[in-house]
């Protein structure tokens, strides 16, 4: 071993531990996403018309679950972005080139997630 490197031993809990303490991290980051980000509350409010509209208009499994998939995909990738702009504001305010390209590559990875969802919708409902 080299002399810079150092060695971290840490308790990480495994099988239903491991779980649980996932699930409850998860639910505190949704929850966090909600009481903090404009942006998540109108895509989950958005969510809320689009997937019931979704299961109504898919004549299929395969339909519903293409007209579904994208809504929920913007939904992960608004958590993403919503985590790197945390962390982009945590290392500080100040303006810097690279801070303020980082959060632009996270908006419009949402923005694609917006056009995926406008594209299957489209491709699935004109192609019949």
């Amino acid at each position: 071993m080299e002399a810079n490197s150092v060695v971290i031993d840490r308790y990480k809990p495994r099988g239903a531990t491991r779980l649980v303490r996932a699930l409850g991290a998860s639910i505190r980051g949704l929850r966090g996403a909600f009481r903090e980000e404009a942006a998540f509350r109108q895509e989950l409010a958005f969510a809320l018309i689009v997937i019931p509209l979704a299961l109504w208009l898919g004549h299929s499994g395969i339909e519903r679950a293409l007209l579904i998939a994208p809504m929920l995909l913007t939904l992960v990738v608004e958590l993403i972005n919503s985590a790197i702009e945390a962390t982009v504001d945590r290392i500080g305010f100040e303006r810097h080139a690279l801070a303020g390209l980082a959060k632009d590559i996270g908006s419009a990875a949402v923005l694609m997630s917006f056009v995926l969802l406008g594209t299957v919708w489209l491709l699935v409902l004109l192609g019949r």
